[in-house]
Formats: C-alpha cells, structure tokens, sequence
C-alpha cells in the first residue's frame, strides 16, 4: 500500500487537451465522474422532482438502491480498480473494456427510470454485470500477481454484488420488508469496504502531510474490525439480532479507538485529511447507533442509516475523490478553496439531512436545505476535476497501462 498515490510535484503550463486514452486509462477517471454526477441527480429527483421515479422501484426503493449501489458503490469499484493497479503493477481494467463496463452501468441508471419489467430486468442485468467485470478485473490481478495482502478485496466486491442481487430480487418480488433487510446487509458490506480502505490510506496520507507524524496503522484491530463486520453482514443475512448488534457495535468502538490514535488535532489544518477524520467518525458513530436501533434503543433505521450513509460514506468520498484524482492526474496534494467549500457543503448536507429526521414542523424546509447543500458540493467538485479526469496527467508521467495479461516471470508477491 505504500506505493499508493504517490506523485511528484507537478509543473504544468497549460491543460493538454482531452483524450480518451485518458479519460479511460485508470477506473477513477469515468467513475468518479459518473457516481458524483448520478449522486447529483439522484438527490435532486428524489427530494424536488419524485414524479419523475417511475421505474419498476418505487420512490424509496430506487432512492435507497441508487444512493448505495448507484453511487457510494459506483465510487468504491473506481477507487479499488485504481488501487489494484499500484498494489500490483497491472492495471485491472482500462481502455475499451473500462468505456463497457461504464456504458453497462449508464444503461443501468436509465434502466431503473423507465417503467416496465422488462426495463428493470434489463437494468438489473446491466448493473450486476458491469459489478461482475469489476469483481472479476481486480481478482485477476490480486491472485494473479498474488498479492496476498488484497486477497478479501475481491471478496468484499463480491459481497457488494450478491447483495446488490438480493436486493433487485426483493424489488422483483416486491417484498419491501425483505427489501429493507437485504439494503441494510448491503449497507454493512459497504461499511467494512470503507473501513479497509479508510484503515489504510488515512494513516499513510496523514504521515506525508505532516512533518513528522507517524501513525499506527492498526493491523491487529483491522483484523478484528474486518471479522467482526464480516460477521456483521452474516447474521443481518441471517436475521440474529443480538448477534449482529455485538458484532456492530465493537467494529464501531475500534474505529473511534483507531481514529483516536491517529491523533485528529494535528491534521485540523489539514483540509484533504480532516475531512477523511470526519467521515471515518461518522462511519464509526453510525455503526454505534445501528447497534443501538437493533436493540431497541432508536425507533427509526433511518438514523444510522444517513449517518453512516451521509456522515460516514459521503465525507470519505468528498475527500477521497479529490485527494486520490490530485494524485493520480499529477497535481499538488493541496485542497483550493472550492474543494474546502466542498467539504463543508457535504458536512452541510449530513447535518440537515439527520436534523429533517426529527418530528419537527421543519422537515421539509431542512431536506431541500440538505439537498441542495449536497449538489452544490458535488457539483463544484465535478466543476473543479471535470477538466483534469478527461486530460493527460499534468506532470506528463506516462499513462500507458499495463496489460491485465500475467506472464509466469511477472507475478510477484506484495
């Protein structure tokens, strides 16, 4: 991992001009683009223009699947395509079969709009498959090159995917309870994806930001955070409560601890690191209080649900998309003003969105407040990157991708 995201000080003068060859050289490029500009659109429809929901899933339904698998998801698979790529020298996906996967999970997105069951069989088809060529990409290249210390990652994507098939099965059948249960599961999948990877880039960013600071990274209490959101996910599928409310509720606790050690006052004047601080803290609270409503201690699933889901996830990907796109198109680790704003505005949103969740006269005023919060922050961001995720890197470091093919003199063990 210490390979991951490291760039040199670039000097550019003026933007080259955009190509293909880059827009689809590494899976952040199109899918950060796409999963921020969906999440735009998908909380836009569903707060100012629910008619407009008119698939085979009904309003929540489509609002719950596209906030999770259409956009939180969407950011995780660019994310790990790229970070397969500089745990192992190979680039898992790129080029033509990247430019597929991404039209499959477009067809996806409209799919899941037009009504009809043929539009949604089709849609659902569309996104399993675009999650299956990422699955399967990253597999390749993690057991191929056998970097054992990836080994769960193509798992963790598999599980996003099984749960992304029970979900649309529910929505077939039209189970909503069932439905419900199988979001939270993939809600939990999600959640233990995030604390992996949050687990190991905010130490590493943090330690080469500031003077100084070495941080632990947590590699005994990961392992026991990794097993116990893995048990986490198991018994929601198999409906153990107590069970899954213990499990919960000590990944929860390792996260603040974790959080505590990587001492938070000494990057608060960090923007590119305190906003990743503040998403693991959301992630870490939310997992609490999902530990809490299962045993009765809140009424509403909706709580946990936006504090991990807005809180935790969205923060760590307002941060991650800009941290990650900096380094990798060859621009200066160092957060401008509209990538701070950005940062607040999603801080903003989460806010407002837990506060419309109190039984008070302001409900809606305080969820278009939220709403419109959230698309100005994604919104400046894809204002901000639009320009370099379709460009040539700006250090002008080459770009050529490593083919996916492994000869037996190529595999090394990482």
């Amino acid at each position: 991992m210490s390979e991951l995201l490291q760039i040199e000080e670039p000097h550019p003068t003026r933007l080259a001009p955009p190509t293909w060859q880059a827009f689809l050289e590494l899976g952040f490029r199109p899918l950060y683009l796409v999963a921020c500009a969906w999440g735009i659109v998908g909380v836009a429809l569903w707060v100012y223009a629910p008619g407009a929901i008119t698939g085979q899933m009904p309003g929540v339904v489509w609002h719950a699947h596209e906030m999770l698998w259409g956009f939180v998801v969407t950011v995780a698979v660019g994310f790990l395509l790229t970070a397969a790529s500089n745990w192992t020298g190979v680039n898992p996906l790129h080029g033509p079969a990247l430019g597929a996967a991404c039209v499959l999970w477009l067809l996806a997105r409209i799919g899941f709009l037009v009504p009809g069951s043929v539009a949604f069989g089709l849609a659902s088809a569309c996104e399993l498959l675009f999650q299956l060529i990422a699955t399967v990409a990253v597999a390749r290249t993690i057991y191929g090159r056998r970097s054992r210390r990836n080994y769960g990652v193509p798992v963790l994507m598999a599980g996003l995917a099984l749960t992304n098939a029970l979900y649309l099965w529910a929505a077939w059948q039209g189970d909503y309870a069932l439905l419900m249960q199988r979001f939270h599961t993939g809600l939990l999948c999600m959640a233990v994806v995030a604390l992996l990877i949050g687990r190991r880039v905010i130490p590493f960013f943090a330690s080469r930001a500031v003077a100084g600071l070495e941080l632990p990274t947590h590699g005994a209490s990961g392992q026991w955070q990794l097993g116990m959101g893995g048990l986490a996910v198991l018994f929601s599928l198999l409906h153990w409560t107590t069970p899954q409310a213990t499990t919960l509720a000590i990944a929860g606790l390792l996260a603040l601890w974790q959080l505590v050690a990587w001492r938070p006052l000494a990057v608060r004047k960090v923007p590119l690191l305190w906003v990743l601080y503040v998403g693991y803290a959301g992630l870490a609270f939310g997992l609490l209080l999902a530990a809490v409503q299962l045993g009765g201690g809140v009424a509403r699933a909706a709580w946990p649900t936006h504090l991990i889901g807005v809180g935790g996830f969205a923060m760590l990907i307002i941060g991650m998309v800009t941290r990650t796109a900096l380094g990798h198109t060859g621009r200066p680790l160092k957060a401008d003003r509209s990538m701070v704003t950005s940062y607040l505005l999603v801080l903003l949103a989460a806010v407002l969105r837990l506060a419309a969740l109190l039984p008070t006269a302001a409900v809606l005023p305080l969820l278009h407040a939220s709403a419109a919060a959230w698309v100005l922050a994604f919104g400046l961001y894809l204002w901000r990157f639009v320009p370099w995720l379709i460009r040539p890197r700006a250090d002008a470091r080459g770009g050529t991708p490593v083919s996916v093919a492994l000869s037996r003199s190529s595999k090394t063990t990482r």
